[in-house]
């Protein structure tokens, strides 16, 4: 609807389309890096460290001066030296070579982390923000993880996903309390989830659906441990429910479950992981994985 495929139409597709760019000779993107996608624009980092974006546009997600959706790529201004990229609900993110962090669209909750609570239609720098390594986002907030495995986290605080201890608000970057040792991290809807160096992972913000993995549904404005888990390799982090991959390339899955997206061959949520089944596999169960994502209510494996 948005032209977030990027073919050039429209149209929705129920296959593979190749994304467009008039301006390569074959007529296709080429010399892509990595991938992002957002509620409805999508973001590609190229091997030059420029960054192109195309799709849903209204708050300047597309970070090309303008709030014009588009089909097509286009050029995110004023952008080198990227290395990686993030794309939250209707916002964009950008860890520069240098370590900072550049951000850009809808800001209604302070998660550009620029001081204001100003959209923006090119990229703004994050304040006061150093030394990052990943960056993640989001529906409306944002997350950095630092060189010391420590992280900041900024935006939309409602249910505790900032992870400072409160459920206010912030337009800055704001340490998450009482975690070190983080070598990964994801963003949901909101709510996020961490993993530390010893394999085991920490979870906070809403807990609606059981997407922390405590074995509640409290939300929980400091990190928690997601229970039962050790060996973990990777994590990602849906609308409402987390996944864990494992080092032994099988993947556990916990929240929101409404549409079967933990893959345990159920329809039930559950507060406590739940290992994702393959009935083709002589063990019944997912293996062999070696990557993993979450979507707004479906995952994805790479075998």
């Amino acid at each position: 609807m948005d032209g977030q495929l990027g073919d050039g139409t429209i149209t929705d597709s129920s296959t593979p389309v190749l994304v467009a760019d008039s301006s390569n000779p074959t007529g296709f993107l080429t010399g892509v890096t990595a991938v992002a996608a957002g509620n409805s624009h999508t973001v590609a980092l190229l091997g030059d460290g420029t960054v192109r974006t195309w799709g849903d546009n209204q708050f300047g997600q597309l970070g090309d001066g303008t709030i014009t959706d588009s089909s097509t790529p286009v050029l995110v201004v004023s952008l080198t030296n990227v290395t990686a990229v993030a794309a939250g609900n209707s916002h964009t993110v950008a860890l520069l070579g240098d370590g900072t962090v550049r951000t850009w669209g809808d800001n209604q909750f302070g998660q550009l982390g620029d001081g204001t609570i100003t959209d923006s239609s090119t990229p703004v720098q994050v304040l006061s923000l150093t030394n990052v390594t990943a960056v993640a986002a989001g529906n409306s907030h944002t997350v950095a993880l630092l060189g010391d495995g420590t992280l900041r986290a900024w935006g939309l605080n409602l249910n505790g996903q900032l992870g400072d201890g409160t459920i206010t608000d912030s337009v800055t970057p704001v340490q998450v309390v009482g975690l070190r040792d983080v070598t990964a991290v994801a963003a949901g809807n909101s709510h996020t989830v961490a993993l530390l160096l010893d394999g085991t992972m920490r979870t906070w913000g809403d807990n609606q659906f059981g997407q922390l993995g405590d074995g509640t549904p409290t939300d929980s404005s400091t990190p928690v441990q997601v229970v039962g888990l050790t060996a973990v390799t990777a994590v990602a982090a849906g609308n409402s429910h987390s996944v864990a991959l494992l080092g032994d390339g099988t993947v556990r899955a916990w929240g929101l479950n409404l549409n079967g997206q933990l893959g345990d061959g159920t329809f039930t949520d559950t507060i406590t992981p739940a290992q994702v089944v393959d009935p083709s596999d002589i063990t019944g169960f997912l293996t062999g994985v070696t990557a993993v994502a979450g979507g707004g209510h479906h995952t994805v494996a790479l075998r």
